[in-house]
């Protein structure tokens, strides 16, 4: 089966719009006394990543670190095999740590690595999604910070992919069957 790329579903001036107001949120839930972590699940939550820390005060103490997991492999569904490419490189024991994600779906991954991250003893455990696909939930996750709830479509652009094609594109758009 082949796709090509649909409709735009997010404008990268929307996108950026809501990073800053993220942004804001978080700064303004944690205070620039609580030295915060972000983590960044690779590949595609470093864009949002990168774009949400930019946004972050100057007086506040932001660390970023990043690890690799996936479920989906080269299709549109995921497979609901959770795999750990990359781990953490530092410590999160004791740190006020935001877990970053490009898309919550199913929540099975998500899930399976607040629980992974849980076990190593954070002060606290946020969650930031760019995206909410929450019709498709499969299991219950709390999302701490939201930028957008979006219908049960596939999408890709802003560091989301198909088979690693697309994540260059600036707006988020819907990718539909040739």
């Amino acid at each position: 089966m082949a796709y090509k790329l649909g409709d735009v579903i997010l404008s990268r001036e929307t996108i950026a719009r809501r990073v800053k107001e993220m942004a804001e949120q978080i700064a303004k839930d944690n205070g620039t006394e609580n030295n915060l972590t972000f983590v960044g699940i690779l590949t595609g939550a470093a864009f949002f990543l990168t774009d949400l820390v930019r946004e972050m005060p100057e007086n506040m103490d932001v660390k970023v670190d990043f690890m690799s997991v996936a479920s989906y492999g080269d299709g549109t569904e995921s497979s609901g095999v959770v795999r750990i490419f990359h781990d953490l490189k530092s410590s999160i024991e004791g740190k006020n740590v935001i877990v970053v994600e490009d898309i919550v779906d199913s929540g099975l991954t998500l899930s399976h690595l607040l629980g992974l991250l849980q076990n190593r003893n954070p002060a606290s455990l946020k969650v930031c999604v760019l995206l909410d696909k929450y019709e498709r939930r499969k299991t219950e996750v709390k999302v701490d910070y939201c930028g957008f709830r979006i219908p049960d479509k596939f999408v890709v652009g802003y560091g989301l992919d198909y088979a690693g094609k697309w994540r260059h594109l600036k707006d988020i758009k819907y990718v539909v069957e040739e």
